[in-house]
């Protein structure tokens, strides 16, 4: 198992580096760079810019090099910790990152473990009693949580509570616990704000995981396996647990590697329309003005995530299949 999971770390490494050019070329492709946005800026403000100026922060910023420079520049500084400085922000990118990231990682986070916890036992009910009222009623919310985009039901909640308070639902603390410091009572209160961004940016995840859990089940319960297991006289929960269940599960583990970064990028816009202080506002500025240190460095970390929910999801195969033990 240990050299399985060595194995999977190691292939890690070439794919970061793939993901990484990819990443640095995709931002670089538009036309232009940060100072073209900058001294249009200047030039609508104040009607006159300083060229002097402009051409010190590019060479700061070695904005007049070839990209591949740029992004050896930008990688190496990664491999020693350093994700470069921010031109929109003048501050480093580290900074910023890891000041927004606890709270990307906290809604995203809560939303997975929403994800299973829902899923999974509508899925179990919803396969074990094939077309029941219940059943039904688990695909109808089903295909309504596939179809309806995540920030299209922000924004009806967000209508919904504020014609039943009067108040705008923004944030993840109450304007009392803003800016306090931490303390059992603002964790509280973060518990009590944080899991309707976490239900909401989890809809589509939790609808789609309900089809898997429920297709795989019902394909596993019609097995002669199972047949031989009820003719042995055991009950219909022992037949479920001790079978079917455990293979069934290994689709919905294997849905790990894409479903954590899914949320994220799924939060990107319900953190815009709640207001979350996470990755996605400081994203979206980056790319807006093509501040290419702090957007590429953005996705960098996302493509980690995908690359570290791969591996849970991996590893987590590897724990409920004797198979795949074996196969190691």
């Amino acid at each position: 198992m240990l050299l399985f999971i060595l194995r999977r770390v190691l292939l890690m490494i070439p794919t970061l580096i793939v993901i990484s050019i990819i990443s640095f070329a995709i931002i670089e492709a538009p036309p232009g760079d940060y100072m073209d946005a900058y001294v249009d800026r200047l030039t609508a403000q104040m009607g006159t810019v300083d060229q002097s100026e402009i051409e010190a922060l590019r060479a700061r910023y070695g904005l007049g090099q070839p990209w591949h420079l740029r992004y050896w520049r930008w990688i190496s500084g990664v491999m020693q910790g350093d994700l470069g400085r921010s031109m929109q922000w003048n501050q480093p990118v580290t900074k910023l990152i890891a000041a927004r990231l606890p709270w990307s990682l906290a809604v995203s986070v809560a939303s997975l473990l929403l994800v299973y916890a829902i899923s999974i036992p509508i899925g179990i009910y919803s396969a074990s009693r094939q077309y029941s009222p219940g059943d039904y009623v688990a695909t109808f919310v089903g295909f309504l949580g596939l179809a309806i985009p995540d920030f299209l039901i922000a924004l009806i909640f967000l209508w919904l509570y504020f014609l039943w308070s009067g108040n705008v639902a923004v944030g993840l603390f109450s304007d009392a616990f803003m800016d306090a410091p931490w303390s059992f009572a603002k964790f509280v209160d973060l518990l009590s704000h944080i899991w309707l961004p976490a239900l909401i940016v989890g809809t589509s995840g939790t609808a789609g995981l309900i089809r898997v859990m429920r297709a795989n089940l019902l394909d596993e319960l019609q097995k002669p396996y199972v047949m031989v297991a009820r003719s042995k006289g055991l009950t219909e929960g022992r037949v479920l647990v001790k079978y079917p269940l455990r293979i069934a599960m290994n689709p919905v583990a294997s849905t790990i590697g894409w479903t954590l970064p899914a949320l994220v990028n799924g939060e990107l816009l319900v953190s815009m329309v709640l207001g979350l202080p996470t990755l996605a506002p400081l994203f979206v500025s980056a790319l807006l003005s093509q501040d290419m240190f702090l957007a590429g460095s953005v996705v960098f970390i996302l493509s980690i995530l995908t690359l570290i929910g791969t591996l849970i999801s991996d590893i987590t195969l590897a724990w409920l299949d004797p198979r795949i033990r074996e196969a190691i």
